[in-house]
């Protein structure tokens, strides 16, 4: 028989360390906004950019942490995960986009499909040497794949942003900070958890499979990924369609009307709206269908195995 291993304790919903973790950090980063605006230091932004670039996901993660199926999802795991494959996932992404990308019609999907195949390479990679490879653990640790992706971009958006023609402008860099707040859950940790709990639930106990389900699941999630990129020119063709009209070198409508703003910002946010309500669902499915699945054996954590004992002993 398989000895018992009691399972990790959950962080307790009542304690809630997710909600502080955000509010403390909120309140950290509108001090800063607030101090940095009052005596104009340049040696603050570095402390603004991190800490708004870094709370909503960082908030996210440990919210799914209280949710892991087996005690091998340790912290350290989740860190790993977290900071390793973000930086991983940035660096090579960066590196493909750079030699396998030019200006064209393809673009925003060849950005969703390198993307994603660097996060689920990290994720398959740091993630091994798992003994048991639970859906909701790999949908998790997709998340905080994603989510560390996520924070690095946006921190790299925030401090691009800083500059323009006119000098800093500390003003764009808490607009582009709330903006990418407030959309994050939506965009990179919640494709990597889906395609993390499909990897997961693909494979067997021993090493990740490579399924048609998985290939499915990466071309999906690919091209949620570039519709959501995509989405501000999308709109932009539909407006022209609608009203006609014409635009600038840049993508901008030339002299637009009232309604055709209104019609663009419609469009614009109904689309990023739509793409996130899909892979919500989508995520909810995966979820359902972990819930509904055989219960996985506990297995301790740090690698230890389960003792098999013969029957009859």
């Amino acid at each position: 028989m398989v000895q018992a291993y009691p399972q990790p304790p959950p962080l307790t919903r009542s304690r809630r360390p997710w909600l502080r973790i955000f509010l403390v950090g909120l309140a950290l980063w509108l001090a800063t906004v607030v101090v940095t605006f009052l005596t104009g230091n340049p040696a603050l932004v570095p402390t603004l950019v991190l800490l708004g670039s870094f709370l909503v996901p960082v908030t996210f993660v440990v919210w799914a942490f209280g949710r892991r199926e087996t005690g091998e999802l340790t912290p350290g795991l989740i860190l790993s995960t977290f900071l390793a494959g973000g930086v991983i996932g940035v660096l090579a992404a960066s590196l493909l986009e750079s030699y396998l990308l030019r200006p064209s019609w393809w673009l925003f999907l060849g950005v969703g499909l390198i993307e994603e195949a660097v996060k689920l390479g990290v994720l398959a990679f740091l993630t091994r040497h798992m003994h048991v490879k639970a859906t909701r653990d790999g949908i998790i640790l997709g998340a905080s794949v994603g989510f560390g992706f996520a924070a690095l971009e946006t921190a790299g958006y925030a401090f691009t942003a800083l500059f323009t023609a006119h000098g800093l402008s500390l003003t764009q860099v808490v607009e582009t900070e709330l903006l990418r707040g407030v959309v994050t859950p939506f965009g990179h940790g919640l494709w990597t958890a889906i395609l993390g709990g499909v990897l997961f639930s693909s494979s067997t106990r021993e090493h990740f499979v490579i399924t048609g389900r998985l290939v499915l699941a990466y071309l999906g999630v690919s091209l949620l990924h570039a519709l959501w990129d995509a989405m501000h020119v999308i709109a932009l063709l539909l407006t022209l369609l609608l009203t006609g009209g014409t635009t600038t070198p840049h993508g901008q409508l030339v002299r637009p009307t009232a309604g055709q703003v209104a019609l663009f910002a419609v469009l614009d946010l109904g689309g990023l709206a739509l793409v996130a309500v899909v892979g919500l669902l989508w995520l909810w499915a995966l979820v359902r269908s972990a819930r509904r699945a055989p219960h996985v054996p506990q297995v301790p954590p740090y690698g230890f195995r389960v003792p098999i004992r013969p029957p009859g002993s």
